[in-house]
């Protein structure tokens, strides 16, 4: 059936909701107006007021609450309304549900999702449009996931809903209606940890995720056609763990590495993939791993402004031509 990415994650809620009756989901809006952007429509019809909960505005009330509910043995999907405010509940994210099990000797578990709807491209401003991964990925006891396909984004949050880890799943909104695809009939997951290569490609590899996944298979594209370079394309779909063999495999095949995201680009997860492939790939590289990402700067309103902050499709393909030259 053909899905878009908003469909795709509706799908796998009610999915999950039928299968396991300790689903359940909470947070702002997400029952009666069935979400902000429409994400939860239709669960509190099929699932009752029990197991869809309008919460208020408090994001640490509803991460807590939800870490007390999976301690108590159910699975709770919270819905942050838009990742920016995901910085409310840090306290309960970092020192509380990453913590439990470890606090517990491994004899406590917290199966919990966090929905996080981000990023930029949506003329969304200061407080609606970032991408804040990065504060995440570097906290043992969480798992990281930014899907950019309508697959993917069901696949991964099953699989999140599933895990006996707190799992942060962010979410592009600007993929909401205008990703889609044809999804197989039936159940099925996506691996939580695993990269997947979008593109072939033997000139050069481009390492990403999340909202400059298409972007960069469209420079990828552009470039060979214009420039005729062949360039690998490959999407992270996992930020913490990272498929540490998925990418030192793309640096060793090819030599040259360009690694693109929308969130800033000092601190941002790509710092990290760069570090890797130094650490353990370095006599592979003919070229030093670039970066394209987001200026260090707060999100514009103005659509010039934003678009000159953030990495897009032509700022990738110059990228490519430059790393190429080397």
């Amino acid at each position: 059936m053909k899905a878009t990415y908003l469909q795709a994650i509706n799908l796998a809620l009610h999915e999950e909701m039928r299968r396991d009756p300790n689903v359940f989901v909470m947070g702002e809006d997400v029952a009666v107006l069935g979400g902000a952007f429409k994400v939860t429509e239709g669960l509190l019809e099929a699932f009752g007021e029990d197991r869809v909960i309008d919460t208020p505005i408090a994001e640490s009330l509803i991460v807590g609450a939800a870490v007390g509910a999976a301690v108590l043995g159910m699975r709770p999907v919270v819905e942050m309304q838009f990742g920016d405010f995901i910085s409310c509940a840090f306290d309960q994210i970092v020192n509380m549900a990453a913590t439990l099990c470890y606090r517990h000797g491994g004899h406590a578990s917290c199966p919990l999702v966090i929905r996080a709807p981000s990023g930029a491209g949506v003329h969304g401003a200061l407080f609606h449009s970032q991408n804040p991964e990065a504060w995440f990925t570097r906290v043992p006891g969480l798992k990281v996931v930014a899907p950019a396909t309508a697959y993917d984004a069901k696949g991964l949050l099953k699989s999140a809903i599933r895990d006996g880890n707190p799992v942060v799943y962010f979410e592009h909104k600007r993929f909401y209606r205008s990703v889609s695809e044809d999804l197989p009939e039936g159940d099925f997951t996506v691996p939580i940890g695993v990269a997947r290569r979008r593109r072939e490609g033997g000139d050069l590899s481009i390492i990403t995720y999340g909202g400059t996944l298409h972007q960069a298979l469209d420079a990828a594209l552009i470039a060979e056609q214009q420039d005729g370079l062949s360039v690998e394309v490959i999407d992270l779909r996992t930020l913490l763990p990272l498929d540490r063999e998925a990418i030192l495999a793309a640096a060793r095949a090819t030599g040259k590495v360009l690694v693109v995201h929308e969130d800033r680009l000092t601190g941002g997860i790509g710092g990290e993939v760069a570090a890797l492939i130094a650490e353990h790939a370095f006599d592979y590289l003919d070229a030093p791993v670039r970066r394209v990402a987001a200026l260090d700067t707060h999100n514009a309103f103005s659509p010039p402004l934003e678009e000159h902050i953030l990495p897009g499709t032509d700022k990738i393909v110059q990228a490519i031509r430059s790393l190429a030259a080397c």
